[in-house]
């Protein structure tokens, strides 16, 4: 299937910040910015988990039960990510590598589903990596679904609502183009959070 011209910027700007998140993350090298290769340590568990400020957010093993101010450690396995329900506390938690990597493919995960897969994947059944090395896989395949299902979107695709039936966003209101458009925002925003908690845990004092 030709690709819908539109389409083709934002799996361009996907693909993009997902390449570029998973060097960070992975190494051996990544881009500077500048065309130079600077060599990256692979993110270890003590970095995945580390709370640069009390009461953090994270992936906790479920017999350790949710952190402050979480009422839940969501999804399945031996470890889960803490949440709450609406509203959520206010101000935010803090929230570590770990918590946004697992938010990250989880969602991924989800949306993928929900677009082109069984459309039945929830939050709850989502199984929660507790080490780095799983996550960063876990994104990297989380990744890839979402791209796979992009490829299913024809030009009247990205104009229908409800094309994801995605649970937990506003999939059911926006047209497809525009859940497209926010995917991007959130691997973007949080793999740039990513990278500057990386920067502080290196720079942190010993």
């Amino acid at each position: 299937m030709t690709l819908p011209p539109r389409l083709i910027p934002l799996l361009e700007q996907f693909d993009f910040a997902c390449e570029r998140l998973l060097a960070r993350l992975a190494g051996p090298v990544m881009d500077s910015g500048n065309g130079v290769d600077i060599g990256v340590t692979p993110l270890g568990d003590d970095e995945h988990l580390w709370e640069p400020v009390p009461d953090c957010w994270s992936v906790r093993p479920r017999g350790d039960g949710p952190g402050a101010r979480a009422t839940v450690l969501a999804g399945a396995g031996d470890w889960g990510r803490d949440s709450a329900d609406s509203p959520h506390p206010f101000p935010p938690p803090f929230t570590t590598i770990a918590w946004r990597l697992s938010h990250l493919a989880e969602m991924l995960t989800l949306r993928a589903d929900h677009t082109c897969g069984s459309r039945a994947l929830t939050r709850d059944g989502y199984r929660t990596p507790g080490d780095a090395a799983r996550a960063v896989s876990a994104f990297g395949t989380a990744s890839a679904a979402w791209r796979e299902a992009l490829l299913t979107a024809d030009d009247a695709a990205l104009d229908t609502v409800g094309y994801s039936t995605y649970p937990n966003g506003s999939d059911a209101e926006d047209p497809f183009v525009d859940i497209v458009w926010w995917v991007n925002q959130e691997v973007l925003h949080h793999g740039a959070e990513i990278a500057l908690l990386r920067d502080l845990y290196r720079a942190r004092p010993s």
